[in-house]
């Protein structure tokens, strides 16, 4: 019987690659000969900016230039108001950007002052060399992709909003145009490292333009997703779960993967570095996102459940998050997922399963995206019931529109579906306050509902405070949308009594660099909860020691928007999202019966209760319900 050769697919391994030893990516040495001296970073937004700069922390011998085409975004990174939130951001970016000056301190050593008592003794000094600054913002792409010896695609792939696959499918413009910038300007054997979440296969598209504007040259390609959570992102990039580095089955694949490697190897154990096919890491970021969704739509379809029969949600989630088989992770019932990952992901991830004629497995997953919107749906209408079926004359609240607490990111809020519900119902007035959230951003995401109606005063109903009482005064109803912290109403944890200690290094001993400073500052304590106490110089005492060997960071112009905001506004730069709301002061300024609608589960019933107010809680039964 003859044989019939099958065609090759670009990227699968052949046999005489599967036969050949192909360099280990995690040895040192496999990465000799690919010096990393220059990273371009492609794409300034919340993928491209931390990422870059913690990478240039850690590898101060390389560096690291962040590029993008809007300017006004690269002078706020070069400035004083980064153009986004993140915990701890603040500290790299100075550190990396600006650089620091000689400086001198204490050195102490248990051990070898023998103090009976355990304390430490100030043994000698030591020189904390000068930094030089190794990260940039600029907006000369083409000469910096020119010089650049890797390139970090971290462009935005946001959803279609036309044509083909319009809702589902991602919008790949921008990180087409990226490569084929690469593919111009680049020098042969650039590393291309895709960091934007992008379907399954884009390593082939990359291929094919390198192929179509420079035959022959050869440009190693990674796959390298973010696992990042806005709000702890910083955090994530310091002490990772994963690094997934996805690479092709070639000696020149595993040479680039390996000089990755040695980057994130400088600050992130080895053992957590994953090398993986490159098409299995492309998979691998939409498969996590889509099954964290999961797990809130599945505690959220319960909550409807629960509020029917009698049940809590939050006792089920308890109970359920007891087995080890399941933890606790992602069961907290709410108003589901937002932000610019979740239902982006699990969107593209339908529509691949669609193209490759897989639709039992799209429905699926679909299904995840379905339960997200009618939690919304039906939180917001359970509002409108409640009032007596109308909104008619009535002011309602929103604390909080950012999609999760520690972000000012305003994209994809649950809120806005709400909003857009009781617009129907024509409001009097509805006040936001969001202590993270700039106005500009919030408006910019409400322009989806002008085209049905009026939304923003002064021609709609909708004004965005900066003061969370201003908003609740006179108000029919209060409805709590984000789940910060300062909208709780539960016992504070209590403060430890004893200093934290420096987080430890991976050799054991107690780490006084700058980067370990910085994990202080970046609140890191829970480290060193747990583990032996060894004695440490004063946090406060590094801190200022630190502080005061930074550059100064450079003057603002004085036409600074952000700086007459904060001046008309007085509103100081640094806002305060730990100070608890007062609710017995609200209970006194809103309109009886006090109306209270908790769509994160983050108020105390008994508690709300005992102040006069009427509270509703996702996933419980109702209390004046008939």
């Amino acid at each position: 019987m003859d044989t019939v050769a099958l065609p090759q697919r670009a990227g699968t391994p052949q046999p005489s690659q599967l036969n050949a030893t192909l360099p280990n990516i995690m040895d040192p040495e496999t990465a000799a000969n690919v010096p990393i001296r220059n990273i371009c970073c492609i794409g300034a937004g919340y993928v491209g900016g931390p990422t870059a700069a913690v990478i240039a922390l850690h590898n101060p011998h390389v560096r690291v230039t962040v590029v993008d085409r809007d300017q006004k975004r690269i002078d706020a990174w070069n400035g004083r108001h980064l153009p986004i939130h993140e915990p701890g951001l603040v500290d790299v970016v100075r550190l990396a950007r600006d650089g620091s000056s000689e400086g001198r301190r204490a050195s102490s050593d248990q051990a070898e002052a023998g103090a009976m008592d355990g304390a430490s003794r100030i043994i000698g000094t030591v020189v904390e060399s000068a930094r030089m600054p190794n990260l940039f913002f600029s907006t000369a792409c083409v000469e910096t992709i020119g010089q650049a010896d890797m390139c970090l695609i971290s462009v935005n792939t946001p959803t279609k909003l036309r044509g083909v696959g319009s809702g589902r499918a991602t919008d790949m413009a921008a990180f087409e145009g990226a490569c084929r910038d690469i593919a111009i300007h680049a020098k042969a054997g650039t590393i291309l490292v895709e960091k934007s979440t992008v379907p399954c296969k884009t390593g082939q598209l990359i291929k094919d333009i390198m192929e179509a504007h420079r035959p022959g040259v050869v440009f190693p390609i990674l796959s390298n997703p973010e696992f990042l959570s806005e709000g702890t992102a910083v955090r994530d990039l310091m002490h990772p779960d994963r690094v997934v580095i996805g690479c092709e089955s070639t000696i020149s694949g595993h040479r680039a993967a390996a000089a990755l490697a040695n980057l994130y190897a400088t600050w992130v154990p080895r053992s957590r570095i994953a090398p993986i096919n490159i098409w299995s890491s492309e998979l691998c970021k939409l498969a996590a996102n889509a099954m964290l969704a999961q797990r809130i739509s599945s505690i959220n379809s319960i909550s409807a459940i629960c509020e029917r029969t009698g049940a809590d949600v939050s006792e089920i989630a308890k109970s359920v998050g007891m087995d080890p088989r399941i933890g606790p992770q992602f069961l907290k019932a709410g108003l589901g997922f937002g932000g610019s990952c979740f239902r982006k992901d699990i969107a593209s991830l339908t529509y691949l399963s669609e193209s490759i004629g897989l639709p039992e497995v799209a429905a699926y997953w679909q299904q995840v995206l379905t339960m997200n919107d009618f939690q919304r749906d039906r939180f917001a209408r359970h509002v409108i019931a409640t009032l007596n079926n109308s909104l008619r004359g009535k002011k309602i609240t929103i604390l909080g529109y950012a999609f999760k607490k520690n972000t000012g990111d305003a994209r994809e809020s649950p809120a806005l579906d709400v909003l857009r519900i009781l617009l129907e119902e024509g409001p009097r007035r509805i006040s936001i306050y969001d202590p993270l959230c700039s106005v500009s951003d919030i408006k910019r995401e409400l322009t989806v509902l002008e085209a049905e109606y009026a939304a923003c005063m002064p021609d709609g109903p909708i004004e965005i405070v900066s003061d969370p009482y201003v908003a609740c005064t006179d108000s029919n109803a209060v409805l709590v949308l984000t789940d910060w912290d300062m909208f709780k109403n539960t016992k504070p944890i209590a403060a430890l009594s004893k200093p934290v200690a420096m987080p430890e290094t991976y050799d054991g001993t107690t780490g006084t660099t700058p980067n370990d400073i910085l994990h202080v500052n970046l609140h890191m304590e829970q480290l060193a909860i747990n583990k032996p106490s060894k004695p440490s110089v004063p946090p406060t005492s590094l801190l200022a020691e630190l502080a005061s060997r930074l550059i100064p960071e450079p003057t603002c112009p004085v036409d600074c928007a952000e700086c007459e905001s904060i001046h008309s506004s007085g509103v100081l730069v640094n806002k305060d999202i730990t100070t608890p709301l007062v609710w017995s002061d609200i209970s006194k300024i809103v309109r009886e019966p006090r109306w209270v609608f908790d769509g994160r589960g983050v108020l105390d019933e008994r508690a709300m209760v005992g102040m006069g107010f009427r509270l509703e809680t996702l996933g419980r039964t109702s209390m004046y319900r008939n």
